[in-house]
C-alpha cells in the first residue's frame, strides 16, 4: 500500500461514526431476527413442521433465512401482528369487564333516579326497581 493512503479510520470522528453505524446495524439486525422468530411462533396457520423448518433455516443461515422469510411470508407479518394485538386487546377488555363486574349497582340506581326525575317512572315504580337492584 502507498504511504499516502488515508483511511476513514485515521480520523477519530469518522471512526466514532463507523462504530455507531455498525452498532446501529447490529441492533437493527437483532430486532429483525427476533421479530421474524416471533412471527414464526405466532403464526397459527403454519404447522409444527413448517415452524421447525423455518426456525432451523433462520438459525442455521440467519441472513439468507431472514431474507427468504421476508420475501416468502413478509406480506402477512403485519396482518398477524395486528390480529395478535386485537386479540390481546379483546382479552384485556374481557378481563376488565369480568373484574369490574359489569355495570354496578350505583350506575343502575343513578339511571333509575334520572328516569324518575324526568318523569318517565313514578315513585312507586322507582322504589320497586330500586329494591330489585339492591336485592341482586
Amino acid at each position: 500500500m502507498s504511504k499516502n493512503l488515508i483511511l476513514a479510520y485515521d480520523y477519530p470522528l469518522m471512526g466514532a461514526f463507523w462504530t455507531m453505524l455498525w452498532i446501529f446495524m447490529w441492533v437493527l439486525w437483532l430486532f429483525l431476527l427476533f421479530r421474524v422468530i416471533g412471527d414464526i411462533f405466532r403464526d397459527d396457520s403454519m404447522g409444527g413442521w413448517g415452524k421447525t423448518g423455518w426456525l432451523f433455516f433462520v438459525i442455521l443461515l440467519p441472513f439468507l433465512g431472514i431474507f427468504v422469510y421476508l420475501i416468502a411470508r413478509g406480506r402477512d407479518m403485519g396482518k398477524r401482528e395486528q390480529e395478535h394485538a386485537m386479540a390481546q386487546r379483546a382479552s384485556f377488555d374481557t378481563y376488565i369487564r369480568e373484574t369490574a363486574g359489569g355495570t354496578g349497582h350505583a350506575d343502575e340506581l343513578a339511571k333509575l333516579a334520572d328516569l324518575k326525575n324526568k318523569g318517565a317512572i313514578t315513585e312507586a315504580e322507582f322504589q320497586q326497581a330500586k329494591q330489585k337492584v339492591l336485592a341482586a
